[in-house]
């Protein structure tokens, strides 16, 4: 054995033994920390079905797939991680013989043909990733400092080890296979062939002219290299448990198989109740808590173990924040900062934690500070330094009052996030302590909570205001306990909503669905002035207990009533009696207004036969139907990312006649929000631009006539905002519409607005029936 091979397997031994032993001490420390957190017993059932999951995102990278040239890099990257382990243990095997391959498999043809595959598209793969990282630097993006980049703010020297790890490690693979070709080719072994070394044997060339002592020297030599850089990578990311971008790749496995839903959707729709000792809170017997029983997360221990797996697994690829609307109107909310900010946190904290309570004065000030250290107040931040409003040290808090209260709840980072993060529950989560123990939250919603409380409604309006809508309709509208005893007795319940029952732009959304359920001969009721608010913005402000008594009303009123089946117009109506008042014990099969009569116009039960010019003009308080040869559809969030409905809107919209759909970039799961949810809808717009305005103009951009919603909220924010641009000049001849208004224009005549009857409709061939979504 050479001098060489004998300092080579010394120095790679005891590299070896060092990084195991701080690898095996690191993931001791995960576990502790994660322990910390409260329990969640919702997150191992029905293993079977998680384990599909985790498989089917992991080998399908169906959560990468948004941004598919990263998605292809990186599952040639991740793939090679695992499949070229082995070279590694190839690799010490040859510090003592440099001809020595593994058993059994070193000279198998199939083997040495997926390690070379791998090692070449794990090479070419991380390139590509460097190359897109260097591509979306900061450096070169638009915004303060770079920050429209969805690098902005990640931790970048582990990024660039990370990948000159994985660059390190794939060329010494291939520089290893091209001089064992050489040395195999010299010693006449029989496998210096094309079937043995396919992709690297061409390669063999470039070592032509060195003898067989040179080669194995080069192979002890490259081997040794390839160890070190390894094992110095496990020793850098045991020392760093919070290098997000390099402990993903084992966390991540963890973090999909416990995420919400075991069938792997998305982790949006209904909020996660609040959970004290595990269990969801249950406010008749509020009383009985604990006296130190947390409310919400105020600490970062307070959040679930889950909660604190989510932070760690972090990668930081920033496309969470990329897409979220806050962020990109200069807000100080990025959720990947808000995530590696908890991370970072949380970590810096689990000494304290973790220590007897009689040791924590034995440890560095520094950390026993964190003891103490709010985790909402304020900063400091400066709107010119973003990154001012997170500090996981401290010294005032570790995240700004700002970031908390800028979410909108739209869902755009949970949808987005390749390792699914779960930040909208962790956000409410946070808003729920501020709110219910702190009772610090902006001023406008002290307004929002009082009139939801005393008057069911966001507006203070009082409750027989709620039927005004109906005035003026060519028919009755039934009322449930005046007009039919049930609601068993009808199709629907309308479910009107505060919304569509007091502002009056919503209001022409409610008449033109009721005046298409009347003209398809569907039966439906309301509800009157029994109808109440259904919390919805009560609980994404952190008022948990507001949105129970609101919900618990509403699930008994429903419940009498016997309520079966439910329309909705309002995407947020929608998701909370569909998603979270099964929580309360009210399971109704709830369908947005735009399925329904999508399904009623693929029945023939509505026939949209005119077109645009048969219906001049925009929408008026007593005719609301409204049209135009050129429309736009804004997704509403809650509709969309949080309930998964895309195609029955602009179904809906294909099926008018002369009536042309121009998409905005950011479309379906990348639609950008309006600015009303998370409560937003009620509070000031102080920080950066507007949101509405954002989402206005690109609107506007697509050259339409008319900018489509499916949501009360969204008419809101987006008319404010197309108002605005108006008064500027621009848009003039552009309305707001809803879908509904836009189906109501295409039934009717052009002679008086009668509605058309089925059999004047063009016999025209039915395109296939989509499913309504």
């Amino acid at each position: 054995m050479s001098a060489l091979q004998v300092v080579a397997l010394v120095v790679c031994g005891v590299v070896t033994v060092v990084a195991i032993a701080l690898f095996a001490r690191v993931v001791n420390h995960f576990l502790s920390v994660f322990r910390l957190g409260q329990p969640d017993t919702t997150r191992t059932g029905d293993k079977g079905t998680r384990t599909v999951t985790l498989l089917r995102e992991f080998l399908g990278h169906t959560r990468m797939s948004r941004l598919p040239v990263v998605a292809a890099a990186h599952w040639f990257t991740m793939i090679s991680f695992g499949v070229l382990f082995f070279t590694l243990v190839n690799a010490f095997g040859q510090l003592v013989s440099p001809s020595w391959t593994l058993p059994l498999i070193g000279h198998f043809p199939p083997y040495e043909w997926v390690t070379e595959f791998f090692a070449w598209t794990g090479l070419v793969g991380i390139v590509l990733l460097m190359a897109i990282r260097q591509k979306n630097h900061p450096r070169s993006a638009a915004g303060e400092e770079g920050r429209r980049s969805r690098f902005f703010g990640s931790t970048f020297w582990q990024a660039y080890y990370v990948e000159l790890t994985i660059l390190g490690v794939t060329i010494c693979i291939l520089t290893l296979r091209a001089l064992e070709y050489d040395l195999e080719k010299m010693s006449g072994g029989g496998h210096a062939t094309a079937l043995h070394f396919p992709l690297t044997g061409w390669l063999g060339g470039l070592f032509g002219g060195a003898g067989s002592g040179a080669l194995e020297n080069a192979i002890v030599a490259v081997a040794a290299v390839k160890i070190l850089i390894s094992f110095a990578w496990m020793i850098t990311i045991s020392l760093q448990p919070t290098m997000g971008v390099a402990w993903h790749r084992f966390l991540a496995f963890f973090n999909i198989f416990l995420k919400r839903h075991a069938d792997g959707r998305t982790s949006l729709g209904a909020l996660q109740p609040m959970l004290v000792g595990g269990e969801p809170l249950d406010f008749e017997n509020i009383e009985e808590l604990d006296e130190d029983a947390a409310l919400g997360v105020g600490k970062v221990e307070d959040f679930t173990w889950k909660g604190l797996l989510d932070f760690t697994t972090c990668t930081e690829c920033g496309r969470c924040q990329s897409q979220c609307p806050a962020w990109n109107t200069d807000k100080p909310l990025s959720p990947k900062l808000l995530v590696m900010t908890l991370r970072d946190h949380a970590h810096a904290k689990a000494p304290w934690l973790l220590a007897a309570e009689d040791a924590r004065g034995e440890l560095p000030e520094a950390v026993s500070a964190l003891g103490e250290l709010p985790l909402i107040g304020s900063t400091g931040y400066d709107a010119d330094h973003p990154l001012s409003a997170y500090n996981p040290h401290g010294p005032d808090a570790v995240i700004d009052q700002d970031v908390l209260w800028s979410c909108t709840t739209c869902g755009a980072c949970v949808e987005q996030c390749p390792v699914d993060i779960e930040h909208v529950d962790a956000i409410v989560d946070m808003r729920r302590y501020q709110n219910l123990i702190e009772s610090a939250f902006p001023n406008e919603l002290g307004g929002l909570f009082k009139n939801l409380e005393n008057k069911g409604n966001p507006w203070g309006m009082a409750a027989r205001a709620r039927l005004d809508w109906a005035k003026d309709l060519p028919f009755d509208v039934k009322i449930l306990g005046q007009d039919v005893e049930s609601a068993e007795d009808v199709d629907y319940l309308f479910w009107v909503g505060c919304a569509g029952a007091y502002e009056d732009r919503a209001k022409k959304t409610t008449r033109a669905v009721a005046e298409l359920l009347d003209q398809a001969g569907v039966t439906f009721a309301i509800l009157g002035d029994g109808e109440t608010c259904t919390g919805d913005s009560a609980r994404r402000a952190g008022n948990e207990f507001l949105f129970q008594m609101l919900a618990q009303q509403n699930v008994e009123t429903l419940n009498e009533a016997g309520a079966t089946k439910i329309v909705v117009t309002c995407a947020h109506c929608f998701n909370t009696i569909k998603n979270e008042y099964p929580q309360l014990g009210g399971k109704y099969e709830v369908v947005h207004h735009t399925q329904l009569l999508n399904r009623l116009v693929r029945e023939k039960k509505l026939v949209p036969v005119a077109r645009p010019a048969d219906a001049p003009g925009k929408s008026t308080a007593k005719n609301v139907a409204s049209t135009a040869e050129t429309v736009t559809y804004h997704d509403p969030c809650y509709l969309g990312r949080h309930n998964d409905v895309y195609a029955p809107p602009r179904e809906l919209i294909g099926a008018l006649p002369g009536v042309e759909l121009k998409e905005m970039e950011r479309t379906k799961e990348k639609s950008f929000c309006c600015g009303a949810g998370g409560a937003r809808m009620w509070m000031e717009e102080k920080l950066g631009t507007r949101i509405n305005t954002n989402r206005t103009e690109e609107a506007l951009g697509t050259g339409a006539e008319r900018i489509a919603i499916g949501c009360p909220f969204c008419r809101v924010m987006i008319s404010d905002g197309l108002t605005a641009k108006q008064s500027e000049g621009v848009g003039e001849d552009v309305e707001v519409v809803d879908v509904a208004q836009m189906l109501l224009a295409a039934v009717k005549r052009g002679d008086g607005g009668h509605p058309v009857e089925p059999e004047a409709a063009d016999p025209t061939p039915d395109p296939e029936p989509a499913p309504v979504g």
